[in-house]
């Protein structure tokens, strides 16, 4: 069963109110994150992958003892529906944030969310990588490129990254689609229905060329918009 926008707001909310200075997820980042992990040809456990969802200390401080039952009970959900979905279909639809000033759709938190958990595992990557075939292989090789976009460790020009912009939310889930035929094959006995994906509008967070909100003085996509 889908999410309800109330209930993905009401994640979003709860995950905004963790301490800033561990930069924890976003809820796009969470997505990217949690798709990732069941995609993996490994299983993970809760235990090992939720730390992290609070951010790079993997210590959530909560306040009190209903902040943590309700938030880690909001992220578990998300988990849930998220298998429910993979195992209906292997399309998913990113959950992406959306500048509210230009309404630029921002693939990038979602990529950083993903190869965050392909770290949990890596070695079960590498051999995927290895085995996979080259559709597979390409596919791979295309999400950790944006990743190294998204860091500013890409080697294509400035006029290749633009394209790569614009086409990037239409081609990341099926590149997932792809993935998962071979690292889920359990669940490749159905074709993923063509789904558009739908834009989640943070609309609290500042745009990437905005002051960044910590107050760095710097803009926020040079700042707390790279991770």
């Amino acid at each position: 069963m889908d999410q309800s926008e109330q209930e993905l707001d009401r994640l979003d909310a709860l995950l905004n109110a963790l301490p800033t200075e561990n930069m924890p997820m976003t809820l796009s980042e969470l997505d990217g994150y949690i798709v990732s992990v069941l995609a993996c040809p490994e299983l993970i456990p809760p235990s090992e992958w939720l730390p992290q969802v609070w951010g790079e200390t993997g210590e959530a401080q909560f306040p009190n003892q209903h902040s943590a039952e309700e938030t880690i009970g909001a992220v578990m959900a998300h988990y849930n529906s998220a298998v429910q979905a993979l195992a209906a279909s292997l399309w998913v639809e990113p959950i992406y944030e959306v500048d509210p000033n230009s309404d630029e759709i921002l693939w990038e938190p979602w990529v950083d969310g993903f190869t965050r958990a392909m770290g949990l595992r890596p070695d079960a990557w590498s051999r995927l990588l290895d085995q996979a075939d080259e559709e597979t292989r390409t596919t791979m090789i295309f999400l950790m490129a944006l990743q190294d976009i998204y860091t500013g460790q890409s080697k294509f020009t400035d006029d290749e990254i633009d394209e790569i912009d614009l086409e990037a939310p239409d081609l990341i889930p099926n590149c997932v689609a792809t993935i998962l035929h071979q690292s889920r094959p359990e669940l490749s006995s159905r074709e993923p229905a063509n789904f558009p994906d739908l834009p989640f509008k943070a609309g609290s967070r500042p745009g990437r060329n905005d002051p960044c909100s910590c107050g760095s003085g710097r803009k926020y996509k040079k700042c707390c918009g790279r991770h």
